[in-house]
Order: C-alpha cells, then structure tokens, then sequence
C-alpha cells in the first residue's frame, strides 16, 4: 500500500497547482471573521510549517532520528484559535496541537520554534522544553505547561489553573498569570468519554453553576475517531451542548477563518464573563494515529481517501485564493521553500546531543529550589492570639494528634498567606475526624475550599492552583480514595518538572488519613494498609507521622519542601492514631503531646529518623502504628531482658537508606514491623537494604500484614501486627540469646 503521507503531500501539491480544491462546508470569509489579509496568510503559513514538521518528523523515523510521530495533521485549524487568545493565557493542549504552538510563537519576539520542534522530534538533550526525555509540546515563555499522551489526564488540572485566577485576586496574592487571562485546554472527541474528562467538565460547570468565575475554554478536537474506535455522529455536540454552565459554541476546523471567529467570541465570553465555554471544532485525522497506525485495517480506503479529501490545508489555500490573498504558485512556492528549510534544520538538529546517562536523564525528576524568595513579614502576636484565642487554653496542656495537625496548620496559614486547603469535608465540617475543624472560619471560605466529592477534581484543583503561585495542601479523606485518582500524582504532579527540566513545577502537599487499625471500620476503604501505589512515582515523598509532636514539625518540613524545593510531598496521616491518648494503659496519656510552635520546635528533616532507646540487643524498624504497637510491645520485651531500641523511619518515600542503617548500626538482631501488606510493602525494600549492607540473614527478620483486605469487627485487626505479635516476632528472632539470659 502507498505511504498515506506522501499522498497527502502529493494531493495538495497536485490539487492546489490544477485547482481542483474541496467544496466549502461553511461559509466564513477572512473578512467576516475580522482577519485581515496579513493575518490570514501568517495563519496559513503556520498550518504549511506543521504539517511540513509533521512529514519530515516521519521520514526522520523511518532513517532512526526521530522518534514520536503522533502529529497534528488535519487538525491545523487549531492555529487560528492561538491567534484569537494572548500569550499569557496558559494552554494546556492536546498532542496533535503543534500549529496552535506555532502561532503562538509569532505573538512573542525572539521564538525559534522550528528549530525547537525538531530538536524534540529528535530527542536532544537540547530540546528546551523537555532535554530530550520525551516528545512535548511545552514552552515555559508561551505559557504552555508539557503535556504528555497521559488521557485527559490534563483536565482536571485545567480547571484548578482557571479557578486560581480569580482565587489570586480574591485573597490578594500575585499569580503566575495576569487577573485577566484565561486558561486554554484542548483534548480529542475520544479523550472527551474518559472518566477523567467527565469529570473535570462535570467539576467546571458545577463551579460556574455556583456562579464562580472560572475563566476556561474546554476545546474538543472532533475528528470523529480515537485510533480505531468512531465516535457517534453527533455525540459530542448532544451530550455537551446543554450542559448547565457551560456555554457551547461550534466551529468548522477546516476553515481557519470560522474557527477564528468562532474563537474569538469563545474568548470574549471566557475572559469578560468569567465563564467556562466549550468549543466544539470539527477537523479530520489525517495519516492515522501515530506513525505505527496501520489506519487500513480497520478504515476503507474510501473512508481514508474521503478524510485526505476534506485536508484542512486543501480548504485554506481555497480561501486564499477565493479572496485573492495567494496565488496557486504562491502557495506551492511557500510549500516547498518550508519543506526545504525544515530539511535542511533537521539535518542539524538530529546532530545534536542526545541524553545518553541514567544520572542525566533524571536530574530534572527533582525540581529546582526556589532561590530569592520574598521574605514575609512575621504574624504579629496580635493576630496569632486573635486566631488561636478559644484553644489557647488548651495549648498548654498536652493533646492528641487530630488536635496537634490542626493547630500546625493553622500557624502555616498564618506564615503563609498562599496556602489554599482543600477537600471535600474539610471546611464546615471540619474534616470527617475534626482534623480541620474551625479552620475556614478562622481564614474564609476562600483558603479553606468544600470540594466536590471527587478525587480526580481535587488533585487536579491542587496542580493547576499550584501553576498559578499558590501552594495547595489538598486533603483525600481515606488512603483508598487516591485510586480513583492515581494518575492526577503519577500523570501529572510528579512528571511535570522531569518533562519541563524544572521549568514548570506544580509543589503541593497532600494529606491523606489512611492505614488501618481503625474501629469499627472494615472493608478497604476506610481500613486501606497499603500505600504502595505511591512507591513507584519517581520524585514524590512520603511522609508518615506516628505522633502528634513528629506530625506538627514533619508537616512544617512538608510545607517548606513544596514551598522552596517544589517537592509534591504525600503526608500520610494514621487515621486509628488521631484520637490516641494512651501507650501502656488507659489514663497514662503517654500519647498526648504538648503545642510547640516553629521556634520552641523547628522542622524535622527530611529523611531524618527517630530513635527510641539505645539497646544493642534488637533494632525494631518500622513506621506509623508500627512505631506505636513496637514501643507497646517494649514494656514486656524489656522485662525479658532484651535491650533494645526502636526506629521510626518517618519518611517513607525516598527510603531514609543511610539515617536507617546509622540508626541501627551496633545491633545484633533487627525485626522490620511493617504495618503494611506484605507483597509489595516498604519491608520488601528494607529487607533487601539489610542483605545488600551485608547483614546475616539469621539475624534478620520481618512482620507484616497479611495479603488481606481488612475485615469488620472483632477480626478487624486480625491480619494486621499487633503488640503480642511483634513481642512474638522479637522473641522468635532472639530465641537462643533470650534462652542464655534466662539461664
């Protein structure tokens, strides 16, 4: 079968010299549409320079130089929605947009966008946007965040970035974009069906119901197919046009001149009335999905040569030509000389240098520290006493850990004025265990956000705030409620720097109430011991506090962590150790610590542990409850004789490798209690630290949850450690050393 691209090539060439061009399917002229005649054939030129990339970007792959061809290929109509909105309204776009990333080049002096494509098309450490790591469209000056092929993953991040415009105004902070922009999100009629689509457009027009201002422009990209799957004649314009909220516009992506004037009446709705709209552009996929798609196997070649047919560069050289803006000998003259330009900077541009080192491939994974920040100035004492005045009775004493989280957070707001909280619950209610509690009304509904009950929706409202200067701490009301929305960290949190080289960073915290122990709760939601899914999200870090006085100082780490190193920081708060008072017996309220603020009690460091006793004779190293149930389990191992001492590793995520091992060294025996399930737990990587630094193996030993779901009632803990059963394990472990100290 012949090469499909190098017939869409020929057939432009061949109809634009005979004029045998296709029939108008609206009727929009240039001069209705309000372009003039430099305007429209700089739009043009545009389309010929992405669908020129599109080609070369093909024929470098078949030579091994290039290596993502999901092009943008009769979707060029996209370009003139570029020209109807500013630079700095930030665009989060679908990976077949490059004609919109090129005309927005032409609005800001001193781009070389060509050269940049093609050093991304051929994976240079010199790509500026992405060093190479992979394909993106992304460009820090033009206000376009990377964006990879992830599915829709890039809405629900999009509504946060609008939202945060008018949040910025309101609480008086300066954002990374101007009071009046908009935010841009674009995405294919295939993508649109995806849950995370739904439910980023359900979380738009919920916010714009309430009248909100939300400043967005959703823009789905019909061409009628994802890969091989047809969308239904009609589906998208029928299950979006009477959304509540939601203003829907049409627009014949095949005229660049209706798509212009569609989009700038888009634009005068999102920016002026602060509103969401959606802009349903009709286009056509040309060349198949990617450079791999054999479009044959499941398209006629009817159907195939009917898409090339409606080629939108076929219907913008008949408008040019129709208005008398370009000859036929201009346009294929403009062709070719694009065609030969783009070859001849391929040539160079595979030449460059290419990420070849492990170590160099990963140092963007750690975001860049921010350097000269502003200095604050201090809360007055004054406003600190006003905020704390119904709890200052309480400070002096000591209190649980729901207590102590409350109050940290509430001194950070303080410090920082660019805190939003975030969560379903945490505002009027407090949270579902009280841990916000009187928070929103001390700082406003506007700091102190009730979400929508949806995880996808408030991690995304997290990142997108995040790009607009402000620093979100976003709560997940259990541990099992992140899998409805995994992909928000995974996707989109933790990638964005690794494929921006830092140059866009999303710092957030986010607390999560989760692992087990709880009573009176079963099942895996409420009682979810596992937090591995977080385990293999390169860049991320977990904090896991055991107590309230770990909790207060770890949180303010957390909060520096996102504040000057733009970390996304995952703080996994024991939901059974909230409430906690006593350690040995009721009453003895060894569970309880007192307030210290920032001064009286500075910051943990990440990745520094803690150490209880100073025994020889056993090392327990564990985390969370662990660390509750192993000092518990102390009292009777000390009454047998074994001296010892426990490790609360604090930090989970990256492993505190060396501070575990420093605080361990001297030991004879170490006992892992890792509260955790047992395949795919944090043990599974301590244990194989332990063996890798050469410890014994008959000296080493670790206690886990079963492979379980936690069951109701009277068993709910059956499958879990416990007190008796690591003072088992420790004794097991011990065996002969504890038999000579008995005799």
């Amino acid at each position: 079968m012949q090469n499909r691209a190098e017939v869409v090539e020929q057939n432009f060439i061949r109809r634009v010299t005979s004029g045998d061009l296709p029939q108008a399917l609206s009727s929009t002229s240039p001069k209705q549409a309000g372009l003039s005649s430099a305007e429209s054939i700089a739009l043009f030129e545009t389309q010929v320079l992405s669908r020129v990339l599109d080609l070369h970007s093909r024929r470098l792959q078949a030579r091994g130089e290039s290596f993502y061809t999901i092009g943008s290929s009769g979707h060029e109509g996209n370009a003139a929605i570029a020209a109807a909105f500013r630079h700095n309204d930030m665009a989060f776009l679908h990976y077949r947009d490059a004609a919109f990333m090129i005309q927005r080049s032409k609005q800001l002096p001193g781009q070389t966008i060509t050269w940049d494509l093609l050093l991304s098309f051929a994976a240079s450490s010199e790509d500026p946007i992405a060093g190479g790591r992979h394909k993106v469209l992304g460009s820090k000056s033009l206000f376009i965040p990377p964006q990879t092929s992830t599915i829709a993953s890039h809405l629900p991040k999009a509504v946060g970035a609008a939202y945060s415009i008018g949040l910025n105004r309101r609480i008086g902070q300066t954002g990374e974009m101007p009071d009046d922009a908009v935010v841009l999100c674009s995405f294919g009629d295939a993508s649109l069906n995806h849950s995370t689509a739904q439910g980023a457009m359900n979380t738009s027009c919920w916010t714009a119901y309430q009248r909100i201002p939300l400043p967005l422009l959703w823009i789905c990209e019909d061409n009628g197919i994802g890969i091989s799957v047809r969308t239904p004649m009609g589906w998208v314009e029928s299950s979006m046009k009477h959304r509540p909220g939601m203003n829907y516009l049409r627009c014949d992506g095949l005229n660049f001149a209706d798509v212009y004037a569609k989009a700038r009446e888009a634009e005068r709705l999102v920016r002026k009335r602060r509103q969401p709209a959606f802009l349903h552009m009709s286009c056509v996929r040309l060349m198949g999905h990617a450079g791999s798609d054999a479009q044959q196997a499941y398209l006629s070649m009817k159907e195939i040569e009917a898409h090339e047919a409606q080629d939108p560069l076929l219907h913008s050289a008949r408008i040019l030509m129709e208005n008398g803006l370009l000859s036929s000998t201009d346009i294929t003259s403009l062709y070719q000389s694009t065609s030969e330009r783009v070859a001849k900077v391929a040539e160079v541009a595979i030449q460059r240098p290419k990420l070849l080192a492990a170590k160099a491939v990963m140092e963007s994974l750690t975001p860049p520290k921010r350097l000269n920040q502003p200095s604050l100035p201090p809360v007055s004492e004054d406003t600190r006493e006003r905020v704390f005045s119904r709890e200052r009775s309480q400070m002096g004493t000591p209190q649980h850990t729901a207590r102590l989280i409350n109050w940290a957070l509430t001194d950070l707001m303080l410090d920082h004025p660019e805190i939003i909280l975030a969560g379903e619950d945490v505002g009027r209610k407090g949270g579902v265990y009280g841990v916000t509690q009187k928070l929103q009304e001390k700082f406003g509904a506007h700091r102190v956000i009730d979400t929508l009950l949806d995880e996808q929706s408030i991690f995304g409202l997290g990142i997108g705030m995040a790009h607009n200067r402000l620093l979100p701490i976003v709560e997940i009301q259990f541990l099992a409620y992140v899998h409805n929305a995994e992909d928000q960290l995974r996707g989109e949190a933790a990638t964005l720097s690794f494929f921006s080289q830092g140059q866009f960073t999303n710092p957030m915290v986010v607390r999560i109430a989760g692992l087990a122990y709880q009573k009176g709760f079963g099942g895996h939601f409420h009682n979810d011991n596992s937090f591995n899914v977080f385990r293999d999200i390169p860049g991320l870090i977990v904090a896991c506090p055991s107590n309230g006085a770990d909790a207060i100082s770890m949180l303010r780490e957390a909060v520096r962590l996102a504040h000057e190193e733009q970390r996304v920081v995952v703080f996994l708060e024991p939901i059974a150790l909230y409430m906690t008072r006593d350690l040995h017996e009721e009453g003895d309220a060894q569970w309880t610590f007192p307030y210290k603020t920032s001064e009286e009690a500075p910051a943990i460091p990440f990745g520094q542990v803690n150490k209880w006793g100073d025994g020889k004779d056993l090392a327990i190293v564990t985390y969370g409850n662990g660390f509750y149930l192993s000092r518990q389990a102390s009292k009777a191992l000390e009454e047998a004789g074994v001296r010892l001492r426990i490790i609360d590793l604090r930090w989970l995520l990256p492993l505190p490798k060396e501070a575990m091992l420093e605080a361990i060294e001297g030991c004879k025996h170490v006992l892992v209690v890792d509260e955790c399930r047992r395949t795919g737990s944090v043990s599974e990587e301590i244990m194989t630290l332990l063996m890798e630094s050469g410890w014994d193996r008959s000296k080493v030993a670790r206690l886990c949850a079963e492979d379980s779901f936690i069951p109701l009632g009277r068993s709910a803990t059956s499958t879990l450690p416990s007190r008796d059963s690591i003072t088992d394990a420790a004794k097991d472990l011990l065996g002969h050393m504890l038999l000579a100290k008995a005799e």
